[in-house]
């Protein structure tokens, strides 16, 4: 499987992050940043639509919009957003960027 993909886990409550906005774009060659997908995380903290089966190498962009995931829970948070930049190579690779959230930190991997 190739593609871009995400899960979210909320490190501060044990659990998936389910409901989380996320919006996926590309870099092109004037440095503006194209849509390519966005969606909002399922009971499993996963979001599995965001680009069709093939994709282009070049930059990527995620961003999370943890601040409506945050404030819906009644949780305070130091991070509105969290934007992950990476780059796709080997656009048979399956692409998958994790994260781990909570409301004073994050962290992110290339999954697999």
């Amino acid at each position: 499987m190739s593609g871009i993909t995400t899960h979210v886990l909320d490190t501060s409550r044990g659990k998936p992050a389910s409901g989380v906005l996320v919006t996926l774009e590309r870099r092109a060659s004037d440095g503006s940043w194209v849509p390519v997908g966005h969606g909002e995380t399922d009971a499993d903290g996963r979001l599995k639509s965001l680009t069709p089966d093939s994709i282009e190498a070049g930059v990527y962009r995620l961003t999370f919009d943890t601040a409506t995931y945050f404030r819906e829970r009644h949780v305070e948070t130091f991070y509105p957003e969290v934007i992950i930049v990476f780059s796709v190579h080997d656009t048979e690779q399956h692409h998958h960027v994790p994260l781990l959230l909570a409301p004073w930190g994050y962290s992110t991997y290339r999954g697999s």
